[in-house]
């Protein structure tokens, strides 16, 4: 359960309900979310099922600074998945700050900076909670094959994976931030997808571990051919639905390879974060904290049009993506019996 002791810390959060920062404010909030995350993901879940998220945190934190109240919901999340792979980290304290608030049963990995470029000076992390996921020791960066992508070139944001264990389950997740510029001459969305997802592919097949290739792949639509080229290489992907919060884009997926991959798993779904935080009838009550923000280090030009920069304004608080997540069934110990007690005696 994520930590809200800091709430009551009024020199960091002032008591009351009427505005933004507010503890009461934060915990009416975090009420309202945790009772849509309560209908959609814990209320319907199997018992002992594991919970696999993957999130696009838009520049976490390496732009403007996010608002304190806006890691709390962003920790009340991700502690509804058993794990998460989190791309576009920016700011390692950001990161560390996360972990306070989910607490010390939760662990996390952080890959190196992909440098500049296409790499846009970020990182991935995957964060689990250790009572329900085991670290199998394997841990790297994805480097291809020589001539696997057009020029010799790696993949713009070096891929990150981890093995882990829950329950009887072994899987490897491969976190990604696929290209969204695309540039001529330079490798595509479905070229580098296709070179991960092969290389992916090709390991499942040799270690019979489940491979799940997840994170943000920039796909517009599942008819595009950066979604065929996870299919093309044997992977399955579950419908889980549009992840940009315009409802239009299928930027992030979550797709297998592997013995008994489609078997085990039970549901998916995506998170609205915005309909319970920073919701659309919420943006007065935003606008002076948004302009007290903006006049401190940059010009003290008011913004124009709050209303309608408002909704871009909390993509900096929360993000420009929705969370994805999947549910899967992890304990085996029915067919392992019913094996064994149908088995003709030796």
């Amino acid at each position: 359960m994520a930590f809200y002791t800091s709430l009551k810390n009024q020199a960091l959060y002032p008591a009351g309900v009427a505005e933004p920062g507010q503890a009461g404010w934060i915990a009416q909030r975090l009420m309202r979310l945790r009772s849509k995350l309560r209908a959609e993901i814990t209320q319907i879940r199997r018992p002992n099922s594991l919970i696999i998220g993957s999130w696009n945190i838009r520049h976490f934190d390496g732009g403007r600074k996010r608002l304190p109240e806006s890691y709390h919901y962003i920790a009340e999340i991700i502690d509804h998945f058993g794990i998460c792979a989190i791309q576009e980290v920016k700011d390692l304290e950001a990161v560390e700050r996360l972990m306070r608030l989910l607490g010390p049963n939760w662990d996390y990995f952080i890959n190196d900076s992909s440098g500049a470029g296409r790499g846009n000076h970020e990182r991935m992390a995957f964060v689990y909670n250790r009572n329900k996921v085991r670290f199998r020791n394997l841990i790297g960066e994805l480097v291809l094959p020589k001539g696997a992508l057009p020029g010799d070139e790696q993949v713009g944001r070096t891929p990150f994976f981890a093995a882990f264990q829950a329950g009887w389950f072994k899987f490897t997740l491969c976190s990604a931030h696929i290209v969204f510029k695309e540039e001529d001459g330079r490798p595509l969305r479905e070229d580098e997808i296709g070179a991960v997802a092969a290389v992916l592919a090709s390991r499942a097949a040799d270690t019979g571990d489940v491979q799940i290739f997840l994170g943000d792949m920039n796909i517009d639509k599942r008819e595009d051919a950066s979604f065929k080229a996870l299919t093309d290489n044997g992977f399955e992907v579950p419908l889980i639905g549009p992840t940009s919060l315009s409802g239009t884009k299928h930027y992030d997926q979550i797709a297998f390879a592997g013995p008994s991959h489609v078997s085990h798993m039970l549901s998916s779904g995506v998170v609205r974060w915005q309909d319970a935080v920073f919701r659309d009838d919420e943006a007065a009550f935003y606008e002076q904290i948004a302009r007290d923000i903006r006049e401190k280090p940059d010009t003290g030009k008011p913004y124009n049009n709050w209303a309608s920069r408002y909704k871009l304004w909390r993509t900096d608080e929360m993000s420009d993506h929705l969370p994805v997540w999947i549910e899967l069934e992890v304990d085996y110990s029915d067919n392992y019996l019913e094996g064994i007690a149908q088995s003709p005696p030796a």
